[in-house]
C-alpha cells in the first residue's frame, strides 16, 4: 500500500512538472529566408516554443505572411532591438541575409539573448569572430542551423567512422549538396534578391551550399581546421545569376586526408548527400535516412537505415528548447566552435576562386 501511495504521489509530481513547463520564448528575426516558413508553421501547434515577436521592416511581407499564418501585426517591430525589448524573447532565431547575423548577434547578445541563425553563421571570417566574441562576453548560445543536422543518417555515419571504427582512419571525404537553382524551384522573391547578392550573402552556391560540407567535414575531422584549402567558382547561368557563382568545388586538405565540396545550382534534382572513406571501408548516405556501406572483408556494399532518433533532435526548435532548458547536450554540428570553422573555410574558398590559388593556412 505504502509503495503504491508513492508511485501515485510521484505521478503526480510528474504530471505538475510537465504542465507547469512553458514553452521558449522566441522572438523571430526577419521573415525574407524562406526557411522562415518552418517556424511559422509552429503557431498554434507548439508546445515547445512560443513566438512573442517577429522584426521585420518590409510591413508587406509580414502582413502576407500574417494572413497565411494568422499572427497579429502587432507582433511585428520595424527592428530587432525594439523586438527584444517589448517582447523579452528567450531566445530569437534569425531569417535575415547572413550578412545581416551580426546585427542579431549585436543586439541580442548583451541582453542575454540565445540567438540561432540559418546557416552559414556569416558572410566574412572577420564578421564571424565579432560574434563569436560577443556570445562568449555575455555568455549566451551562438547557434547555426543546418537542415543536414537533423539527418539521422549523417549521425549514424558519424557513429560508424569515429565511435565504431569500423572504416579506419578517414582518408577521404565527399559531399554533394544543391538543387537546380534557387530560381528554378521559385522561392521566394524576397529570398532570391539577396541569395545572389555576394554582399548580402557571401557568394552563391559556393555559400548557400558549400557550408553543408565544411560544416560535415569539420565534424567528422573534431573541428581540424584544414592546411589548405582551394575552390574553383563558374557562372554556368549568367542571365540568371549574374552576380554570385552558381557552381562551386572546394577542396579541403587536412594532414591525412582530403574533402571535397561539391556545392551546386545545376543538379538535376535537390540532393543532400556525403561519402565517407576510410582505409577499410566506407560508408555513405543517400537521405535523411537511407544509407550504404562497406567494411573490410565484405564484397559488396549493403544498405542501411538511420532513424530520427539517431540524431539529436528530430528539428532545431525541439533542440534549441532542449539546450536551453539543459535537457540535451550541446551538438557539435549546430556549434560556435564548428562554425568559426566553416566561415573561415568559406571566406578562404572565396579568395582562392579569386586568384586561382589553393591558399595554405596557418
Amino acid at each position: 500500500m505504502r509503495l503504491y501511495s508513492t508511485l501515485i504521489i510521484l505521478l503526480l509530481t510528474l504530471t505538475q512538472s510537465f504542465a507547469q513547463k512553458k514553452p521558449l520564448r522566441v522572438g523571430v528575426a526577419g521573415l525574407v529566408h524562406s526557411h522562415v516558413h518552418q517556424i511559422l508553421n509552429t503557431i498554434g501547434k507548439s508546445n515547445e516554443i512560443e513566438i512573442v515577436g517577429i522584426a521585420e521592416p518590409n510591413r508587406e511581407l509580414a502582413e502576407r505572411f500574417a494572413k497565411r499564418y494568422g499572427y497579429p501585426m502587432s507582433m511585428v517591430y520595424p527592428t530587432v532591438t525594439e523586438m527584444i525589448a517589448k517582447t523579452k524573447p528567450e531566445a530569437v532565431t534569425d531569417y535575415g541575409r547572413i550578412v545581416d547575423h551580426r546585427k542579431t548577434v549585436e543586439a541580442c547578445a548583451p541582453a542575454g539573448i540565445h540567438v540561432m541563425v540559418e546557416k552559414p553563421l556569416a558572410t566574412t571570417y572577420a564578421d564571424a569572430k565579432a560574434m563569436a566574441a560577443l556570445a562568449r562576453k555575455h555568455k549566451v548560445q551562438l547557434l547555426t542551423n543546418y537542415e543536414t543536422t537533423w539527418y539521422g543518417s549523417n549521425h549514424k555515419a558519424y557513429a560508424i567512422a569515429d565511435k565504431d571504427k569500423a572504416i579506419g582512419d578517414i582518408r577521404k571525404i565527399v559531399v554533394h549538396d544543391g538543387h537546380e537553382g534557387p530560381k528554378e524551384i521559385n522561392v521566394d522573391p524576397e529570398f532570391l534578391a539577396w541569395l545572389t547578392d555576394p554582399v548580402a550573402n557571401g557568394a552563391g552556391a559556393l555559400f548557400d551550399f558549400g557550408c553543408y560540407g565544411a560544416n560535415l567535414s569539420t565534424w567528422l575531422m573534431h573541428n581540424q581546421r584544414p592546411t589548405s584549402v582551394m575552390a574553383v567558382t563558374q557562372q554556368i547561368k549568367p542571365d540568371i545569376y549574374p552576380k554570385v557563382d552558381d557552381e562551386a568545388t572546394i577542396i579541403l586538405t587536412y594532414p591525412k586526408a582530403q574533402t571535397i565540396i561539391q556545392a551546386s545550382w545545376n543538379w538535376p534534382f535537390s540532393r543532400k548527400d556525403m561519402a565517407v572513406y576510410g582505409r577499410t571501408g566506407y560508408v555513405t548516405t543517400i537521405d535523411a535516412t537511407r544509407m550504404r556501406e562497406r567494411l573490410l572483408g565484405e564484397k559488396a556494399e549493403h544498405e542501411l537505415q538511420a532513424t530520427a532518433s539517431d540524431a539529436p533532435a528530430t528539428n532545431p526548435f525541439t533542440y534549441l528548447t532542449q539546450l536551453l532548458r539543459g535537457e540535451t547536450k550541446p551538438d557539435e554540428l549546430t556549434s560556435l566552435e564548428n562554425n568559426l570553422i566553416v566561415v573561415e573555410i568559406l571566406d578562404t574558398a572565396r579568395q582562392s576562386a579569386k586568384t586561382g590559388k589553393a591558399i595554405q593556412l596557418n
